[in-house]
């Protein structure tokens, strides 16, 4: 039974995403808003969705991994752009927030261990669920794109690809310097206030939990296509509301520590806002 439950969960996710898809590609819209999608349903959209003064940034599967290591030199030197006076006062708010989740960290987390409230949420939400879940809404909704033609959203897809990628790559290297605890591994009775460069997890995975790499995920795919998506006012309400509940998941699995979620959602939005859909 409990293996039902858990393979019902991930294809509830897996449907979900394919009807989203499905839906954000085809539900028609009226021509003033630049979303006609032709007599036939599978004429291209005379137009993107959100068109720009600026033509749209080059992506393909070709030019993925040039794109990914591309985007690594504004993101490892973003630290020097705030120094010189660049975007600092989004960043000194970022760093602020994050440092007080962390100071409240040993105060909200231990309720996430007392609690059964969450029992059958995390069945549905699981790790694993959510990984694949991530992933499965880009994948499902370029397989839509390419069935209707549509290089608008097929491009949707891949950037959201890209996003994923960077924001991991950052996230793997940030685990493995601070190596923070895990809440799942502090012991029922155990210190919540220290829990920095004591993780020995996987170096590959990064052995740390800050950021959450399932957070970074999520909000990196919703930042993507929120932004591309824009004009359909219910997409941004429904990305981020599903990556929100990635977030959440993680704290309530005892993955993460909210700051953990938190500093992961700044960062994902920020890498796919600032420079995977930069012009």
């Amino acid at each position: 039974m409990n293996r039902l439950k858990r393979s019902g969960g991930f294809f509830f996710l897996l449907a979900m995403g394919a009807l989203l898809s499905g839906a954000a590609l085809a539900c028609p819209q009226d021509v003033s808003s630049g979303f006609g999608i032709g007599d036939s349903g599978l004429a291209p959209d005379p137009q993107p969705p959100n068109p720009s003064p600026q033509p749209e940034r080059p992506v393909s599967w070709k030019l993925l991994v040039p794109n990914i290591l591309h985007d690594q030199k504004p993101i490892w030197l973003f630290p020097a752009s705030v120094a010189r006076g660049r975007h600092l006062k989004p960043a000194f708010g970022i760093i602020l927030a994050t440092a007080g989740l962390v100071a409240l960290d040993p105060h909200d987390t231990p309720y996430f261990r007392r609690t059964a409230s969450f029992h059958d949420f995390n069945k549905v939400f699981s790790s694993s669920n959510m990984a694949l879940g991530t992933a499965i809404f880009p994948l499902s909704f370029y397989a839509v794109g390419l069935a209707r033609r549509d290089s608008f959203g097929q491009h949707t897809a891949l950037l959201a690809g890209e996003a994923v990628a960077d924001a991991e790559i950052l996230t793997t290297v940030m685990k493995n310097l601070d190596r923070r605890l895990r809440p799942i591994d502090i012991g029922p009775h155990g210190d919540f206030s220290h829990t920095w460069f004591k993780s020995h997890g996987s170096v590959i995975s990064g052995r740390g939990s800050f950021p959450s790499g399932h957070s970074i995920a999520a909000f990196s795919v919703a930042t993507v296509f929120a932004d591309r998506y824009r004009r359909r006012r219910w997409v941004p309400w429904v990305a981020y509301g599903l990556a929100g509940l990635v977030g959440f998941s993680r704290v309530t699995l005892q993955a993460h520590f909210p700051s953990d979620v938190f500093a992961g959602a700044a960062l994902g939005y920020v890498i796919s806002h600032d420079v995977v859909l930069r012009q």
